[in-house]
């Protein structure tokens, strides 16, 4: 199986200029983010814990949904803001008297904005989309919209710097860009419930995000290829048998037993006795 790689024979003849439609990266960007005091919207069985209880931990962190707007510049022809909103879904637990802990969950909301050239384009691109008929009308009128480039994010599970739970005083708050409202039905689907934004505490974290941004448009490009060759090796179906056979073939993961400290200088004394004596 190890051996069982792309190979086929190519068709004399057959290298030929061909007119190919992919994204070009206009601009893109990296960044490393750090969030202070984000207020984490709890559902109202979260905001019953916090009041009892001020030892939370978190136990994982995912972005659970993201929001991509892209604006051009005024008087800055071909430069456009990308601004981002990510909801992170951040699992929870707290320690609730000896010996006893309770998961909870809740959503952290944080926004990001660059600025990136995007090119400039007054063509208006219309798309096929293999149901319409003919006597459909579109769903909107975009003769008015400007071509815009597309914004791509790529972006890592945040690190959760800090928690802490927090007493609310109408004088200090958290910083926060949104209300629990303003939480989108689908990242509310994945929850055990309504968010709530009452009682006397709350929960905030600080978090660090690794991101990288890029704006791309649809380009074509005349590129030199050659046609799709027929595989001259034969598919391989394993031994349902001797299933120790297909074991057998199977590489030694190695590197999943790597400890990561790179090479070590010890080295361990070699013995004749087997392994447990």
């Amino acid at each position: 199986m190890t051996d069982n790689r792309l190979s086929g024979n190519g068709l004399a003849g057959s290298r030929d200029s061909v007119c190919i439609e992919a994204n070009r990266v206009l601009d893109s960007c990296r960044d490393r983010d750090c969030y202070e005091n984000v207020q984490v919207f709890l559902t109202d069985g979260g905001n019953a814990i916090i009041e009892r209880t001020n030892n939370v931990r978190v136990k994982s962190s995912c972005i659970a949904w993201s929001n991509i707007t892209v604006d051009p510049i005024a008087f800055n022809k071909g430069f456009y803001s990308v601004n981002i909103r990510l909801y992170i879904r951040v699992l929870l637990e707290a320690c609730m008297g000896i010996g006893g802990s309770q998961e909870f969950d809740g959503v952290a909301v944080v926004d990001k904005n660059v600025i990136l050239w995007g090119g400039e384009s007054n063509l208006n691109v219309f798309r096929s989309n293999g149901s319409t008929s003919f006597c459909d009308m579109p769903a909107e009128a975009i003769c008015s919209e400007m071509n815009t480039p597309t914004a791509v994010l790529e972006v890592v599970d945040p690190i959760i710097l800090c928690v802490r739970v927090m007493e609310r005083r109408n004088d200090c708050f958290c910083n926060c860009c949104c209300c629990c409202n303003d939480v989108p039905e689908r990242v509310l689907m994945n929850m055990n419930g309504p968010l709530s934004d009452l009682g006397s505490r709350y929960l905030s974290v600080s978090l660090g995000i690794f991101s990288t941004v890029r704006l791309v448009r649809p380009t074509q490009y005349l590129v030199s290829a050659t046609e799709y060759s027929v595989p001259d090796k034969e598919c391989v179906t394993p031994c349902r048998e001797n299933p120790c056979d297909v074991f057998k073939n199977i590489p030694f993961p190695t590197q999943e037993f790597g400890t990561g400290m790179g090479n070590s200088q010890t080295v361990l004394a070699r013995t004749d006795k087997p392994c447990g004596r």
